[in-house]
């Protein structure tokens, strides 16, 4: 029997983190722990997580640091570390689970493979309009209320189903490849630990994906659940989007494709860091 740990990363985002654990409250399958990465927001946040634990009774860890720059990287690793989970979803403070959420990335674990799951991006005004009751009873997540709320009408939209019978047509009617992303993705804790997590090297941009390709190259087989589970995204502003940046941990990720990479040694163990540093 495994156990859950959900990683949810956040940085000075409480309006968005407190709708999110609202939705994390009434998850149908609720024998989870959660983890909130946290790269450094003020004692706001810290406040919103006591408030949340108390009412909701949810098992909410707190993992902090220091704000220098964008660490998303290295306070990932650390939720991993110190998860006591031995199979982690990942996710961003952000994204307003779906209720079945949980259960669906529970139901498709399997063992060498990680979950590729998929997103439906709302509008600002719709995002910040979003209410704790359309969260708790789900009316958040129909299709009328998302296209009254701005969310333009798409295919990925009308696709968007709770049956698993269908989920599990279109997954296999899908030419999209699955790829490990931080806003609804899942692996075992020992697969991460085997390819020494998130390379901290990495900015803003692809840094989740080239984690899921070091798992792909060490043989961890992706799996797409893109359409049988979803998150609504929050829009917000986001000022640690860099285009030089991007550029780079795209070399990087090239790189690590011509040499095969699947270890980093700018991850989770402290003792690969410094001596590669």
């Amino acid at each position: 029997m495994k156990s859950i740990g959900i990683v949810i990363t956040t940085y000075e985002s409480p309006e968005w983190l407190e709708k999110v654990l609202w939705g994390y409250s009434v998850q149908e399958y609720g024998d989870f722990e959660i983890i909130v990465a946290d790269d450094g927001s003020s004692p706001i946040t810290e406040g919103l997580i006591e408030q949340m634990r108390i009412e909701t009774g949810m098992r909410i860890r707190h993992v902090w640091h220091e704000h220098h720059g964008f660490r998303k990287c290295r306070i990932l690793n650390r939720a991993i570390d110190e998860a006591e989970a031995d199979y982690l979803i990942f996710t961003d403070g952000d994204c307003i689970p779906r209720s079945d959420f949980v259960q669906v990335h529970h139901e498709y674990a399997k063992k060498g493979h990680f979950l590729s799951g998929g997103i439906v991006r709302l509008p600002r005004g719709l995002s910040h309009e979003v209410e704790r009751q359309e969260i708790l009873d789900g009316s958040l997540f129909r299709i009328r209320r998302l296209l009254r709320g701005g969310v333009p009408l798409s295919l990925k939209l009308r696709l968007m189903t709770r049956s698993r019978v269908a989920g599990r047509l279109l997954e296999r009617m899908s030419t999209t490849k699955p790829t490990f992303n931080g806003y609804n993705s899942s692996a075992w804790k020992a697969d991460l630990l085997s390819v020494n997590g998130f390379d901290e090297r990495m900015q803003y941009g692809g840094l989740d994906r080239e984690l899921g390709e070091r798992l792909i190259r060490f043989g961890i087989k992706p799996i797409s659940i893109r359409h049988q589970t979803v998150v609504l995204h929050l829009d917000h502003d986001r000022a640690y989007r860099q285009s030089d940046l991007m550029a780079a941990n795209r070399r990087l990720r090239d790189q690590n494709q011509v040499h095969w990479t699947t270890w980093t040694d700018y991850g989770l163990h402290q003792e690969a860091r410094q001596h590669a540093a």
